[in-house]
């Protein structure tokens, strides 16, 4: 391993560890506008200069590695400046250039107080500027209703070309022209497509692209910032919610490798305008077939007198794919109390958790075990819409090692190769025969990875896909003990954590989702609750009582026979288990508008009506009952790996497989929950793509 001796330390580093990198290592501070740890380098803004002793002159760090440079004439390690007279000339000279055509309009970029330029210009600039020559502008581009741009101030570091093409996948940024006429540009001046575009705005280093939603609301300076977890999918991105008042003004990523390294997907980042729009603040109850305002205590009342008539033989609960696990856990305790089976938190339909314990509903490779992956068979998911920070994954992992990877479902755009083995079951029937050529690559993998997804197992046949998904896996060395690659992508925050706490009907008799929609509308089930239930098809409620507990006014609340106001995923202390099966603790951001409550707060109250008193009064007392019950919940931000072995059981479930192909779940990727349809940010979004689409065909 070489070593270095920087600034007077001397440090041993790896082979290929550039300058920047080996700097830092030894404590020293290197500006920088276009490197970034994970992009390419690119080398343009020359802020990194170091003095390299025995160099003619300055060195970009970025782009030399320590591999590069030469011992002294005795074999002493290579010497390197940080802070000496030369490099902070040539500092200010890159400052004093890259400001030259700069507008230097602070007072009105919403980049100020958190601009990389404005801070380094006060750390490594001059107070004056020799050129007097009219500053060079750029014509504004349109790149979406997302990115507002403002191109002359940018100073082409190519950050946001390098992200779009190497992370992204979408080649949709480009630099043309040459010299002072070198602009950054979309090809044909069109919408960004991406789904992960939002991310350019925290990669620019000055104000030329910033977020066009949230243009002119806010400085940082105003906003109380709130570490908390995303409920948009089921990765569980880490996030940072910024409030002022009671109004969310925007949403950024944090920084976690073993989840979404620092990248979040645009409808995590600009559904905040949903989170204030179509609120549920009130409770309401139907009369005279309307919705009328009435009191926690009207609501209670209703629901009791509905649910002690019905009895708990009649009587169902849903959960839904936005409910926290102790909302969950709150709503299954109160409904075994009352002796009601019929439960269950697989809005989809699948069979989740029936059989192979918690391996056979958890991505057990985890996230980040993605990358160790050295084949990848896809099935009846389309990871770009369903999870797409968790395909940049794949895709890093497709670039780096260039692994083989097949899917069997719909055939799209993952923004990386792949051989398509067929739409349907009869493809995964052949691999699992060994039919299929692609068997004899997962077979000579050491890591072979398995991704099921909603749209194999959420259908009729699903109990069979799941169990056929299970036996390739066994086969095929991708269930070992060193190594589970079978893998299940979940589409909703809250579904992962309902199964880990068991939200499913009870062995001796209880009803499944279908079960339950075939009994509400026959008429067998009388009193249906919903806690953020909007996804299922509520015509087939038929006549039964319905209460709907959730934070917007969508599909549950337009049905509901009582409604009441929850707290939206900004608004409580939860804990969120991500696909991978990871707990996260959520904080609250802000409160919920009006009269509306975190939902276990509303169960319990509901219990003292109903005569069934919950044995907790607080949130901790809540998580004790809930970690007595499920112990590796408490292990926060650390997952439990489940046991490899169960998925035999899972396997030999059989059944028969259908013909019908695999289909994604996710139609619309800006539109798939109530606060994403109560966001008229993801509205523009999705009527831009769909009109997109209409002209392509």
């Amino acid at each position: 391993m070489p070593k270095v001796i920087v600034d007077g330390t001397e440090i041993e580093v790896e082979n290929g560890t550039t300058l920047i990198q080996a700097c830092e290592m030894a404590g020293a501070e290197i500006p920088r506008f276009c490197y970034h740890e994970r992009l390419s380098i690119a080398g343009n803004c020359r802020m990194c200069l170091v003095e390299v002793k025995g160099a003619p002159k300055p060195q970009a760090s970025c782009a030399m590695s320590v591999n590069d440079l030469r011992p002294g004439p005795n074999g002493e390690p290579p010497e390197i400046a940080t802070n000496s007279a030369i490099v902070k000339k040539a500092r200010e000279g890159v400052m004093e250039f890259l400001l030259i055509n700069h507008p230097l309009d602070c007072p009105i970029c919403d980049q100020g107080g958190e601009c990389d330029l404005q801070d380094q210009a006060m750390a490594y600039g001059i107070d004056k500027n020799r050129y007097a020559e009219n500053k060079r502008a750029v014509e504004d581009k349109y790149i979406g209703p997302l990115v507002k741009t403002v191109m002359t101030r940018c100073i082409q570091c190519t950050r946001c070309v390098r992200f779009s093409t190497e992370v992204g996948g979408v080649q949709e940024l480009g630099l043309i022209g040459r010299g002072e006429d070198v602009e950054i540009t979309t090809y044909l001046e069109h919408a960004m497509e991406s789904e992960l575009q939002g991310n350019v705005i925290d990669l620019c280093p000055v104000g030329a692209l910033t977020s066009a939603p949230y243009e002119f609301k806010a400085r940082p300076w105003e906003l109380i910032k709130t570490e908390t977890i995303d409920a948009m999918d089921a990765v569980g991105s880490n996030i940072r919610v910024d409030v002022r008042g009671r109004e969310v003004m925007r949403v950024l990523p944090r920084l976690n490798e073993d989840v979404n390294e620092e990248w979040i997907s645009d409808k995590t980042r600009f559904i905040w305008d949903g989170l204030k729009s179509q609120r549920l603040d009130k409770p309401y109850i139907r009369q005279a077939g309307k919705l009328r305002a009435a009191s926690w205590d009207e609501a209670f009342t209703a629901i009791a007198d509905k649910m002690n008539a019905a009895g708990p033989g009649k009587t169902a609960a849903l959960t839904g794919d936005m409910a926290a696990v102790e909302d969950v856990f709150a709503l299954k305790t109160l409904m075994q109390a009352r002796g009601v089976k019929n439960i269950d938190c697989r809005e989809a339909g699948s069979t989740l958790g029936e059989r192979g314990g918690r391996a056979g509903l958890l991505f057990n490779a985890t996230i980040a075990g993605i990358e160790d992956a050295d084949a990848i068979l896809i099935v009846g998911a389309n990871p770009r819409l369903e999870a797409s920070v968790l395909n940049t994954r794949i895709r890093k992992t497709w670039l780096n090692t260039g692994l083989p990877i097949a899917v069997i479902g719909e055939e799209a755009d993952l923004t990386y190769d792949y051989s398509y083995l067929g739409a349907g079951p009869e493809s995964l029937s052949k691999l699992v025969d060994g039919k299929d050529k692609f068997a004899s690559v997962l077979k000579k993998a050491e890591r072979p990875l398995i991704i099921v997804g909603q749209g194999a197992i959420a259908r009729a046949d699903g109990k069979a896909v799941l169990a056929a998904a299970a036996s390739l896996a066994i086969k095929c060395g991708a269930a070992t003990e060193d190594w589970n690659g079978f893998c299940v992508l979940h589409t909703g925050a809250g579904r992962a954590g309902a199964l880990e706490v068991c939200a499913l009907p009870s062995d001796d008799g209880g009803l499944n989702t279908a079960q339950i929609l075939k009994g509400a509308k026959s008429g067998a089930i009388e009193v249906v609750y919903l806690l953020n239930v909007d996804e299922i098809d509520m015509k087939a409620l038929g006549t039964a009582f319905v209460v709907y507990q959730g934070s917007h006014g969508d599909a549950g609340a337009h049905r509901a026979d009582v409604v009441l106001p929850g707290a939206a995923y900004t608004e409580k202390s939860a804990t969120w288990v991500n696909t991978e099966g990871r707990p996260q603790l959520a904080s609250r951001a802000g409160f919920p508008p009006g009269d509306a409550r975190e939902d276990w707060m509303i169960i319990r109250a509901l219990s003292d009506v109903l005569g069934t008193t919950l044995a907790f009064n607080t949130l901790p007392e809540l998580r004790a009952k809930m970690y007595e019950a499920v112990p590796h919940l408490a292990r926060i931000d650390q997952i439990t790996p489940a046991d490899p072995a169960e998925l035999a059981d899972l396997a030999k479930a059989g059944g028969k497989l259908g013909k019908a192909a695999f289909v994604s779940p996710v139609k619309d990727f800006y539109l798939t929950n109530p606060v994403a349809r109560a966001s008229a940010i993801m509205a523009d979004c999705s009527a831009l793509r769909a009109g997109r689409k209409q002209a392509a065909e």
